[in-house]
């Protein structure tokens, strides 16, 4: 299994790329991109410049172009295929069906990932995109259980990647409106969920208050750490009592499923953060590449050292983890 890294910059990019990363994958400082945050991600020349510091180590370089494109900016999505094909990225991971259909008219050798944006949870969803697009990747949404991923796999040529860490959503991805309900903006088409702009901290007499876009997302105690304000992570009053009433803040760690991933024939594994900084990028690829490796060695000794769980859950979303739904018990 591949090791695909996150870069939400350069200096990440080579974090991931100097810690063990098989793969890294990146966006541009627009709406082409899932995580357009402020600050972050590449322009043609830091583009450039990361693309040569990872194919200097044997290192791939994706695209991620996974947001839906809006019909006045049309342009802007199209330019990000032609710059993705010009500038030698060794994939670029898309969502739409329609920006899938001009990369492979104008740019047939581009090779192309369906992105998990794309919502493709089954083997004839996968199967439409390789005929008609002759996608050389899936990305699977985080809502399959193991033994789903391992039908899906059984039934198609496609190479799979999961997702093994970082930030869980509530969503299928590419179909969540909850940040657009509350912001006017959403990753799918703005390529931010709950923007900077919205944000608001206050603190009080007691407490550190989030809102977004002025509504009560959190409230802390003193001393409690908190985390970056989404709808689907907010602590609400229901039924007379406050809690996490969609979502609670924790990250996916598949380490203790390693083996049974390798042994299904997945073809890499993702990490999620690509707003995250350079340290957590260094952080989680070192750990996943000490476990892969070892995975690879000997899957049927494998066996998770306690320091790894812990370097992970230092950085973890709310410093917990889980296997999210590839160990739920329904089907």
């Amino acid at each position: 299994m591949e090791l695909v890294c996150p870069a939400g910059s350069l200096p990440a990019l080579r974090a991931a790329v100097d810690h063990g990363a098989d793969c890294v994958y990146m966006g541009f400082r627009d709406a082409t991109n899932a995580r357009n945050f402020p600050g972050l991600n590449f322009d043609i020349k830091s583009a450039r410049l990361g693309l040569e510091y990872a194919h200097d180590a044997n290192v791939r370089v994706f695209l991620a172009l996974n947001t839906y494109p809006q019909p006045a900016h049309w342009g802007t999505w199209t330019g990000a295929v032609d710059a993705a094909s010009d500038l030698g990225f060794d994939a670029a991971i898309i969502a739409d069906l329609g920006l899938m259909h001009y990369a492979t008219q104008r740019h047939p050798n581009l090779r192309l990932h369906l992105s998990v944006q794309g919502s493709a949870t089954n083997h004839l969803a996968i199967e439409f995109y390789r005929r008609r697009f002759n996608i050389r990747r899936v990305v699977l949404p985080r809502v399959l259980s193991l033994p789903q991923v391992r039908r899906v796999i059984a039934h198609t040529p496609v190479p799979v990647e999961v997702f093994g860490f970082g930030s869980l959503c509530v969503m299928v991805e590419g179909r969540c409106a909850l940040s657009s309900y509350v912001t006017g903006e959403s990753p799918n088409t703005c390529g931010v969920c709950s923007p900077a702009k919205a944000v608001r901290w206050e603190e009080t007499p007691t407490s550190r208050r989030s809102r977004l876009n002025g509504i009560l997302i959190d409230e802390y105690a003193i001393g409690e750490r908190a985390g970056y304000p989404t709808l689907c992570k907010g602590r609400f009053e229901v039924g007379g009592e406050v809690l996490y009433a969609l979502e609670e803040p924790t990250s996916l760690n598949v380490l203790e499923i390693l083996p049974e991933l390798l042994r299904a024939g997945v073809a890499a594994i993702k990490v999620e953060g690509r707003q995250r900084s350079p340290a957590y990028v260094a952080q989680v690829t070192r750990v996943f590449r000490q476990a892969l490796d070892a995975c690879h060695a000997n899957p049927e000794g494998f066996t998770i050292r306690p320091d790894w769980v812990q370097q992970l859950d230092n950085v973890a979303e709310g410093q917990t983890h889980t296997l999210g739904a590839y160990h739920r018990p329904w089907q």
